[in-house]
């Protein structure tokens, strides 16, 4: 016999727990979407707003995270943070010996502790493209040296891309999406029904391969901004005298004049075809027709003339 009375606690039903298990769910799929939905709105760390802000120092007279792109002290927050920046150039360098260079600019990337990504090369006469992979700090360094190559700089472009922001929102996304992974870990080692199970199952799936797609463009906007790329394109050096001279070729225009000679013999020799099989066999028949047309109008004109009448 159980007691009674108000102070008796039931056990919790099925029911109960089911109630639960939704409500947990429901709570770790609200943190995944915050989660999906923190970058919507581009983050400034000038201001303090975004992930950038999330993760700045709180300031302790306020209790709270500081909104005017300060830390404590006045320091801009800006300052605090590790800039990322990926660099890029492109270099066109005309230069006497093309294979010479290429193998100048194989060693430079060595000495600059870089290595050479790719590299298109042809002929001693022929333009060469070579991309280096050269550390950051180490881009105005190879930038000199290239200058100090044996050849005339022709085109040059630079570019610098501060990638700090998205790698402040990438980790910050990552870190939320993984405290959600936690959360469905949790629910699924409670979970007892398998329709509870493949849910929670599902969506930490789900969670996992965000995780590992966000990782993914975290390493390579890492990479990018650790390495920079610097396109190289090696021409040779224009002689105009030279390149007139070798251009000329006096077999193949004198080839090219007697193909002239053959063509214009071929077309008089098809014109003669012509006239002989379908012009001359034409204007034969036309002779005809005119001469019997002659021949004949005298007749057909006495023909058409009115008999004159007998004498009453």
């Amino acid at each position: 016999m159980h007691p009674a009375g108000p102070f008796h606690r039931r056990r919790p039903t099925r029911i109960g727990r089911a109630v639960t298990v939704a409500m947990v769910i429901l709570a770790a799929a609200f943190l995944v979407a915050c989660a999906a939905g923190s970058a919507g709105a581009p983050a400034d760390p000038g201001r303090g707003e975004g992930p950038a802000a999330a993760s700045s120092p709180p300031d302790p007279d306020a209790g709270g995270v500081v909104d005017d792109g300060e830390a404590p002290g006045g320091v801009p927050f800006a300052d605090l943070v590790d800039r990322k920046i990926v660099k890029t150039g492109e270099i066109t360098i005309e230069v006497p010996a093309v294979g010479a260079a290429v193998g100048e600019l194989r060693a430079m990337a060595l000495s600059l502790d870089g290595y050479v990504s790719d590299s298109r090369t042809g002929g001693e006469e022929d333009s060469a493209t070579v991309t280096l992979r050269i550390p950051a700090d180490r881009f105005d360094d190879a930038l000199d040296r290239l200058h100090d190559m044996d050849g005339e700089i022709r085109v040059e472009a630079t570019r610098d891309e501060d990638v700090t922001t998205s790698i402040v929102d990438l980790e910050a996304r990552i870190r939320n999406l993984q405290a959600s992974e936690q959360q469905y870990r949790l629910l699924l080692q409670r979970a007892e029904k398998i329709d509870d199970v493949l849910a929670v199952q599902s969506r930490l799936d789900d969670v996992r391969g965000q995780i590992e797609q966000l990782t993914a463009q975290l390493t390579q906007l890492n990479g990018l901004a650790a390495l920079s790329t610097l396109t190289v394109t090696l021409v040779p050096v224009s002689t105009p005298v030279e390149d007139a001279a070798a251009a000329w070729d006096p077999g193949s225009t004198f080839g090219k004049a007697v193909a002239a000679i053959v063509s214009a013999g071929q077309t008089v020799a098809d014109a003669a075809i012509w006239l002989v099989i379908v012009v001359l066999p034409l204007l034969v028949i036309v002779a005809i027709v005119a001469w019997l047309a002659l021949r004949l109008r005298p007749v057909a004109e006495r023909a058409a003339r009115p008999t004159p009448a007998a004498d009453e």
